[in-house]
């Protein structure tokens, strides 16, 4: 079976948190090296997402899809209310 290229990141953190480190690998069974990994894995799965998600809406913005900050403010304050407005629309 071939084995993926790998490089070696170095990088400094807080005691607390290589503890933590140390404590979920011996939790799971796993490396430290595994649980890291795994975790900056899904970390740079959320970042991407994250970035795609924000030139989605801005291209909403750009195509004029949007909902105006007072019809916004005017929904967010009616949820305390015993009649909430239904959720703003884009037109």
């Amino acid at each position: 079976m071939a084995h993926a290229e790998t490089k070696v990141l170095t990088a400094h953190v807080p005691l607390s948190l290589a503890d933590k480190v140390d404590e979920l690998a011996a939790r799971l069974e796993r490396s430290q090296g595994w649980v890291i990994k795994q975790a900056l894995s899904a970390w740079v799965d959320q970042e991407e997402e994250r970035s795609r998600l924000t030139r989605e809406a801005l291209a909403d913005v750009d195509a004029g899809r949007l909902v105006d900050h007072q019809t916004i403010q005017r929904w967010a304050d009616s949820l305390a209310t015993d009649n909430p407005l239904p959720a703003p629309m884009v037109p």
